[in-house]
């Protein structure tokens, strides 16, 4: 479970980041930034002290370059037919799905 918490942290920051180029900043959007950065902090904590070091990290960079890579075929679009299936604009509408995914992994990791 911390490794499908640490993914999807990973992919929430990398959409995170091209929302706030993209789109204006609401204030519930700061607020679950918050939430999430808590939860980022706590799931790091977790993964230190109940996994080495060395996986910590090294999961933290190859998880990193997949979620950019993810990000990246999202924003250039899926299209089927000429027509796009999958917007990076559908995304932002997952992320309190994604934020509550994440908050609930690592409570239940560190419960």
């Amino acid at each position: 479970m911390f490794y499908i918490a640490l993914f999807l942290l990973f992919v929430y920051f990398k959409i995170a980041r091209v929302h706030k180029k993209e789109e204006k900043m609401s204030p519930l959007f700061i607020v679950q930034h918050i939430v999430i950065a808590l939860s980022g902090i706590a799931l790091f904590g977790y993964g230190f002290t109940h996994v080495a070091w060395y996986v910590v990290i090294g999961l933290s960079l190859v998880y990193f370059i997949i979620s950019a890579l993810i990000v990246t075929a999202v924003q250039l679009g899926i299209f089927v037919d000429g027509k796009p299936q999958f917007g990076i604009s559908k995304t932002y509408k997952f992320m309190p799905v994604l934020t509550a995914s994440i908050v609930i992994f690592t409570a239940i990791l560190w419960t």
